[in-house]
């Protein structure tokens, strides 16, 4: 099993225990009734087949989370292979999913998506079988083309942080003028701007440099709440959110009031801060900074309306019991990069088109590395967990390097 193929399956059974972890299973009498319920579900696994798990191996996923955290959701070295399967129950809760979530995706499309997934097998089950139980699941379950949409705001600070970005003005560079985006977190409890900064892309990393900053400050949310752009979307992400404890919930396309607070929140700022900018008096994406958090830190303390006139300051501090930071030494773990690479066998790998090199232990395997988004510290993950750092191949350096020989025998 490859590494990506274990983070698959620890990131599938983090989503099981996710509720309990992040601490919104508020429904639940007890971890072990929590822990029965989640048994009933069914998980997708990393093969795409549907399928259920026990209590008591949820309840052991669980566990391995609160000892070792999300690495001990990874597989010592198995994988779940699934078998197809004819029209059982199982079968009918990927046909319900998809026809609540994908209302106008016709039954030959979810006939082919089950065979596709092995859930269901071409000689055991007929599109016609699969046509007719969606025409009776339409009638029994009243199901419509309509999304529910409806307006909401969470009871506490820290329960959901909506983050989003949104184009921002021109700057003068020495390059001519450059587009400029601006990212930014809001908590949905207190519509407290948690997090906010400019740059020139809107990508992945000048996100998670946000969330950083954010988490920093105020503690972790116990969800995320983003659409399913490219910047958010992704296994970086999801492996960020389970190393901290939260979870991730990604918006149903065309449902705005998903993120009407924090899109509101783009709009005042368009309206009461771009609209005044002198962009010619601006010359640095800093000075541009520097404004927006004066913006931000003006419209954390004004009054707001939907508050019955409380600051968005005060009410995010009037649960202070609710802020929960992390050390230093999470952050730090917490908020860096992975990816995999097989070291050549002079002990050399490369990112980005820059050789580095590794212990020579490392030959010719695959290794994990976690590394800053800057690129600056870069570690190995050892078998035990730990962080062994690498350095920059210097060809120069190693040549007056003397190696000590290898003896088949020795005489005296």
């Amino acid at each position: 099993m490859t590494q990506d193929e274990k983070r698959d399956v620890a990131l599938m059974r983090y989503s099981a225990i996710a509720p309990l972890v992040t601490g919104t299973a508020t429904d639940f009498k007890s971890n072990h009734a929590f822990f029965k319920e989640a048994a009933t579900k069914t998980y997708i696994t990393p093969n795409g087949v549907e399928k259920k798990f026990s209590p008591d191996t949820i309840e052991g996923w669980y566990k391995n989370y609160r000892s070792l955290g999300f690495d001990g959701l990874m597989p010592a070295g198995r994988s779940d292979h699934g078998h197809s399967r004819a029209l059982t129950p199982e079968a009918k809760e990927v046909i319900i999913y998809l026809k609540n979530n994908y209302p106008r995706m016709p039954a030959t499309a979810i006939y082919k998506h089950l065979v596709t997934k092995g859930v269901v097998r071409e000689r055991d089950v007929s599109e016609s079988t699969v046509n007719r139980y969606i025409n009776r699941l339409m009638v029994e379950r009243k199901l419509t083309n309509n999304h529910d949409m409806r307006r909401y705001e969470r009871p506490h600070i820290n329960e959901v942080w909506c983050g989003d970005s949104s184009v921002g003005p021109r700057l003068y560079t020495p390059n001519g003028k450059q587009r400029v985006y601006i990212i930014a977190l809001i908590d949905d409890a207190s519509r407290f701007v948690v997090g906010a900064d400019v740059f020139f892309n809107d990508k992945f990393v000048n996100l998670l440099s946000v969330i950083k900053s954010a988490v920093s400050r105020y503690g972790r949310p116990k969800v995320f709440n983003f659409d399913n752009g490219a910047s958010y979307k992704n296994k970086q992400m999801e492996l960020l959110a389970a190393r901290i404890g939260s979870s991730i919930n990604y918006c149903h396309p065309y449902t705005p009031t998903a993120k009407a607070k924090i899109e509101r929140w783009f709009r005042t700022l368009k309206d009461l801060w771009m609209a005044t900018l002198d962009m010619r008096e601006i010359d640095s994406l800093d000075n541009l900074r520097d404004s927006l958090n004066r913006f931000i830190d003006e419209y954390n303390n004004s009054p707001h309306s939907s508050l019955n006139g409380k600051t968005p300051s005060d009410r995010f501090f009037s649960e202070p019991d609710l802020i929960h930071r992390l050390s230093q030494e999470e952050i730090d773990k917490s908020f860096l990069l992975e990816l995999d690479r097989t070291v050549s066998s002079d002990s050399v790998i490369s990112i980005d088109s820059v050789e580095y090199e590794v212990d020579y232990r490392f030959a010719k395997q695959r290794i994990r590395l976690r590394y800053s988004p800057d690129l600056k510290d870069i570690y190995v993950i050892e078998a035990d967990g730990s962080f062994t750092p690498i350095k920059l191949l210097n060809k120069t350096e190693n040549s007056l390097i003397r190696r000590d020989k290898v003896h088949l025998c020795r005489g005296e």
